[in-house]
């Protein structure tokens, strides 16, 4: 834990696993409030975030990018504080000498939910197009649906991680998956 004055660099701090043997995200980090950095295998690295739940954060990052996240570093805080977090993240991003492709260029993919609607077939484009809103809403969750049964499964055969993953079903209406 930090204390308000305290930012401690990333050099200093040492690297974890992203997933354990088994697959998962470590439990320690439910509801730890801090700052996190995301590597890729190389070590090199891809965002650095912060959140009142480093676990969920965690989740969330590795259901959007999970071919970058093989390492992390953090730091935890006893209350929130966004000033302090902002700093601590701010100083990373400093210390690495270049801002990381999540917290740049790439920041959508990092941090929004995913867009389903561009998985879509063309015959389901057509579909959707001839639809009125009710059906055009049934068919966006089973796309999101589909994409989401792609994306657990390519987290098991490329991560070797069968995690619970829960997603929020009002956005499967819009064709948007995050986790809840």
């Amino acid at each position: 834990m930090t204390s308000q004055t305290d930012i401690p660099t990333l050099a200093s701090l040492e690297y974890f696993p992203y997933l354990d043997e088994s697959g998962q995200i470590s439990e320690e980090l439910q509801k730890k409030i801090g700052v996190y950095a995301v590597f890729d295998r190389d070590k090199k690295m891809q965002v650095v975030a912060y959140s009142r739940d480093i676990y969920l954060g965690l989740k969330q990052h590795l259901i959007r990018k999970p071919e970058f996240c093989y390492w992390l570093k953090y730091q935890t805080i006893e209350r929130p504080s966004r000033t302090i977090l902002e700093d601590i993240r701010g100083a990373w991003i400093a210390e690495n000498g270049e801002i990381p492709p999540g917290n740049g260029s790439e920041q959508t993919a990092w941090n929004d939910p995913i867009d389903a609607k561009i998985a879509m077939t063309e015959e389901e484009k057509e579909t959707y197009g001839k639809s009125e809103d009710k059906n055009q809403i049934k068919l966006l969750k089973i796309v999101a649906r589909r994409v989401e049964a792609e994306l657990k499964e390519k987290l098991k055969q490329t991560r070797n991680t069968d995690m619970e993953m829960r997603f929020n079903a009002k956005l499967k209406e819009k064709g948007l998956l995050d986790l809840k």
